[in-house]
């Protein structure tokens, strides 16, 4: 908790005020930080960093530092007035901070909502450091960085989590609780790190007291500022924050949902979109540890950038939102080659800076499903349902993963978020013949807490549509991975619920990727999975009209030898994303079989309908029913017939 500042830092302070022409001061001229800071308050009755604070974009000899002054968060300008207000920045070797190697002071200005990004250089490479703010009479908590090794040396392991989709009112961010008892290098945020969606007091666990002015959708400066501000009270998050250094990048809902470059989804006029789009930027910048060199100019902000540790990993880090052509459902537009995800400029950025790395490993640190997906199995198929995915932008695709083929010694990653689920898929050179080369890997990690609790069904192994997929999972958490110039480690870290707060973690799943022979392996124990599988499926009844339940159904089969009691095994007509049935007490004998329909029919006694566990999203595999057992493992999975 925040405190008056004691006597040796007020003094501390009040001699950097003393010296702070020579310093940084957000733009204010010379001339005037004099008078600022004698204009500025001197004591704050409440906490001004009740926001928390970070430290991001670590190169070898500097760190990016983040505050933004706010002691009533919530509140228009978050309760400070509209004056420059100075704040000294301290960074130490050690948690005490007593051995202080830089200090210096700062303005945190109205017109950046009094956000504080301060580029620390001089620093050692490979180097933990403890930093600190003051700003009147209080300092905030002490945070905890590390500097970058050196592009010459040769880092024995390294360690970073990512993680991705945070809505705030879906549930508690008990997986950054989590995090920050990690043992981490680095986190990166891979996007939807706010949502524009109206809150109102019964849209979930968290909103019944915020104000009403949440309930809204952001477009305004303010309304983002705000909306930026109660997710950033968290304490969960905000501990992460202070922990480890970050790298963000966004996604969509950073502005609105499923926009490209200047085309809206709501179809507002593109001069009226880019203003909207210019205040979320602008909010965005102010609210994450990124450097002054990153500021927004009206609606653009440049976002993807490129940090090497070492001669171990280098990580691009992508913008897949600020530069794309609008989403399609069409597989013939999906294929045009003059459509993009990157940007040409981006794309020439990520494959040069590809071909000149030296980097053991590579990695493609972005927002969508890189992958193939089940939607567009068939390139003849005239309209599919992943055109928000780089399926959608197949030219793009076709160029990083041809340029991964070429490259025998690139050991490519692609970290991925944006689905609010776990999957694991081999990159193949050709995504249409499961037989050709494994080209990278790809791990995809599932959301912080939107969709709320999943139904934590999980499958090790792929589908007739996807068999380069290796892994899927249906919980809320976070990834972790180890890094040896020998092997690549993901940890898939799960949590139990993100209804109630302070639910356990466990590590689910653990897969391997070897240096020089990309694709992932499973590490962890697999489970072993009872005899039962689905030996007949019907979407409809004859004669339906097709929109009829009742006609739904699937028959399952015992098929081993000994009884297997289905209670709590769960059937989804959705690809174990939604229309979910929990069984009751029933067991099956040998070779019997039971039938269940999809809605009131005869035999729906015999479970118990959930409805839709984690939300129905343009990926969720409609087109799929699985039977899974109650440890919530797939046992058999089958696609619905050609109608």
């Amino acid at each position: 908790m925040t405190t008056d500042l004691p006597t040796t830092k007020r003094r501390t302070f009040l001699r950097a005020l003393g010296g702070m022409a020579t310093l940084g001061a957000s733009g204010i001229a010379l001339s005037d930080r004099a008078k600022a800071a004698n204009r500025a308050p001197k004591r704050f009755s409440d906490d001004p960093f009740t926001l928390g604070i970070a430290s991001g974009d670590p190169l070898p000899d500097s760190v990016v530092l983040w505050t933004r002054l706010a002691p009533e968060p919530l509140e228009p300008n978050g309760g400070m007035p509209d004056l420059p207000v100075p704040v000294l920045y301290e960074i130490a070797t050690d948690e005490g901070m007593n051995n202080v190697v830089t200090r210096g002071v700062t303005f945190a200005t109205p017109q950046w909502a009094h956000s504080v990004h301060v580029d620390v250089e001089g620093l050692e490479d490979n180097t933990e450091y403890y930093y600190q703010f003051q700003a009147g009479n209080k300092y905030s908590p002490i945070g905890q960085t590390k500097t970058a090794p050196a592009p010459e040396t040769s880092p024995d392991s390294f360690s970073f989590a990512f993680a991705s989709c945070q809505s705030w009112p879906s549930g508690y961010y008990t997986a950054y609780e989590h995090m920050a008892a990690d043992d981490l290098d680095l986190v990166i945020h891979l996007g939807d790190y706010i949502y524009e969606y109206p809150i109102s007091p019964s849209t979930g666990e968290r909103s019944t007291e915020i104000p009403r002015r949440f309930n809204t959708e952001t477009n305004t400066l303010e309304q983002y500022r705000l909306r930026h501000a109660l997710y950033k009270t968290d304490e969960n998050l905000q501990d992460a924050h202070a922990a480890f250094p970050w790298l963000v990048t966004w996604d969509d809902h950073e502005v609105e949902n499923n926009y490209a470059d200047e085309v809206s989804e709501n179809d507002v006029p593109p001069e009226h979109f880019l203003e909207r789009r210019a205040n979320a930027y602008q909010a965005y910048f102010e609210h994450m540890p990124l450097r002054p060199s990153r500021m927004p100019t009206g609606p653009d902000l440049p976002l993807y950038r490129r940090f090497t540790f070492g001669d171990l990993v280098e990580f691009n880090v992508l913008d897949t939102r600020q530069y794309r052509s609008d989403q399609t459902s069409s597989t013939e537009e999906a294929s045009d080659p003059n459509r993009t995800l990157l940007g040409n400029v981006q794309e020439d950025w990520l494959i040069d800076g590809l071909a000149r790395s030296e980097s053991q490993w590579n990695v493609l640190a972005q927002q969508v499903p890189f992958s193939a997906t089940d939607e567009n199995p068939d390139p003849d198929v005239e309209n599919f349902g992943a055109g928000d995915k780089w399926d959608g932008y197949r030219a793009d695709r076709d160029t990083v993963r041809d340029f991964m083929a070429q490259q025998s010694d690139l050991n490519p990653i692609v970290i991925t978020g944006d689905v609010h689920r776990n999957y694991v898929y081999n990159i193949k050179a050709d995504f249409s013949n499961p037989d050709s080369e494994i080209v990278g890997t790809e791990y995809v990690g599932t959301s912080i807490s939107s969709s709320g609790d999943g139904s934590g069904i999980t499958d090790y192994g792929g589908t007739p549509n996807e068999p380069h997929r290796r892994f899927f999972n249906n919980n809320r958490g976070y990834v972790r991975c180890t890094l040896t110039p020998e092997q690549w480690q993901t940890d898939y870290r799960v949590v139990s619920a993100v209804t109630y707060p302070n639910a356990p973690v466990n590590t689910l799943a653990s897969f391997m990727t070897e240096a020089g022979n990309p694709g992932a392996q499973l590490i962890s124990e697999r489970p072993e999975g009872e005899a039962i599988e689905i030996t007949e499926i019907q979407a409809n009844a004859p004669g339906s009209d097709g929109e009829n339940l009742n006609g739904e159904f699937i028959t399952l089969q015992n098929t081993g030898d000994t009884e297997i009691d289905l209670s709590e095994f769960i059937l989804s007509f959705e690809g174990g994303h939604g229309q979910n049935y929990t069984f009751s007490d029933i067991a099956l004998g040998p070779d019997a079989t039971i039938t269940v329909r999809n809605g009131s029919g005869e035999d729906t006694h015999t479970t118990v309908y959930t409805g839709f566990t984690g939300a129905v999203l343009n990926n969720s595999n409609p087109d799929t029913v699985v039977i899974a057992n109650d440890e919530k493992v797939i046992l058999d999975q089958e696609t619905y017939p050609p109608s």
